[in-house]
């Protein structure tokens, strides 16, 4: 389900308080009746995107991801956008990670008539998108594949991960703090996340709007070892807290 702009609204006012709103306030800001509001709430309360409490909502307070299947929706001309500046970015015939997550399955989509590359990744979904392009080298980290993500996790994909020496990584994160630290939801996504950056000459993350203030519980790094970020938008708040990174900052829009 793709969430409507007011829905979308809703949650980013969310992050900007405290991680909670009353329904007043809610229907003060947009001006529209309890019914229409009620009708938001419950679903973004479906979806996993809010909590309802009583007298308005608050941040799912639990430590998960949403699930892909609700994902995928999310966000997808901003992360279509995202992925085709990943594509003009990459060179003909570099070699590149590819992570985990939504965002890097449009990446994969924009790249499958990109000439001559090698990409190493652990998502399945990636993987197969990819692997019927002629001129692109696949590698798949073998390991414990998760039931609904579509990846690979464990000890074992680490250490096949660690073999190679990359260009260019490309990966997501399940959130970003105010402090620039980027955070996961699992240790293994954020061990994999980590050895696909030390094992990698150019560092970028991809990531919508929303992961901004976005709980996770796991750091996984900082901005200051990311070399380029690309987004849809970055809030003014954000732009601040990145001026005092080295990274190149990309926006390129939420339309399609």
């Amino acid at each position: 389900m793709t969430l409507s702009h007011r829905q979308q609204q809703i949650i980013d006012k969310l992050h900007d308080t405290n991680g909670t709103l009353s329904s007043f306030e809610i229907t003060s800001l947009f001006n529209v009746s309890i019914q229409t509001i009620r009708k938001d709430l419950n679903e973004l309360s479906e979806l996993g995107h809010v909590r309802r409490v009583h007298g308005g909502i608050s941040l799912p307070a639990n430590n998960h991801n949403i699930p892909l299947s609700h994902r995928t929706v999310m966000n997808l001309a901003a992360k279509q956008n995202i992925a085709r500046k990943v594509a003009s970015l990459l060179p003909k015939n570099s070699s590149v990670f590819l992570g985990i997550g939504t965002t890097l399955q449009q990446v994969a989509l924009a790249l499958k008539e990109h000439p001559g590359l090698t990409v190493v990744t652990n998502s399945v979904n990636v993987a197969l998108t990819l692997s019927n392009s002629p001129n692109i080298q696949v590698y798949l980290a073998g390991g414990l594949v998760r039931p609904g993500d579509e990846d690979t996790m464990g000890l074992d994909t680490v250490a096949y991960l660690s073999r190679f020496n990359i260009q260019y990584s490309v990966f997501g994160v399940g959130g970003l703090c105010k402090k620039g630290q980027l955070l996961d939801f699992s240790v293994e996504e954020s061990s994999v996340s980590n050895v696909i950056m030390k094992n990698s000459e150019t560092r970028i993350l991809v990531a919508d709007h929303s992961k901004i203030n976005r709980y996770a519980p796991l750091i996984t790094g900082n901005l200051s070892e990311i070399d380029i970020l690309i987004m849809d938008s970055l809030s003014a708040s954000y732009k601040q807290t990145c001026k005092s990174f080295e990274s190149e900052i990309i926006e390129v829009g939420t339309s399609s």
